[in-house]
């Protein structure tokens, strides 16, 4: 069993920075592949990003790529959202997931989950 815990969110501005952190609990972490996700109001809980267990390789959603960054610290047992250049439609729930298949940007592959931090931007 994973326990994650989200926090960081908070209210911004545009152009603004956040960090998000998800600590999680167990000797395992290392051990997933972590993903971060988000869910604005009437829409779909999308991928954001995602990083491997060893923290090498990322990948990211188009509409976030160049601005967000995740890393991880195994020694910590969490995982790190770097949010800049923020933008109202940045604005959501923002959910930290663990997934033992590994990388990937999709929802069903991942086993446990946070209960989100909100983030709003505004304009």
């Amino acid at each position: 069993q994973v326990q994650l815990v989200e926090s960081g969110g908070g209210l911004v501005q545009a152009g603004g920075s956040l960090r998000l952190s998800c600590a999680a609990s167990g000797r395992t972490f290392s051990s997933y592949a972590m993903g971060w996700f988000r869910q604005a109001p009437g829409k779909e809980r999308e991928f954001v990003a995602t990083i491997s267990w060893s923290g090498i390789s990322t990948y990211y959603a188009d509409s976030v790529k160049g601005r967000f960054t995740i890393s991880r610290d195994n020694a910590k047992n969490t995982v790190y959202l770097q949010m800049n250049s923020l933008k109202p439609e940045d604005t959501a729930l923002y959910y930290c997931a663990a997934g033992s298949y590994g990388s990937s940007t999709a929802r069903r592959l991942y086993d446990y989950w946070g209960q989100g931090t909100q983030v709003t931007v505004s304009s």
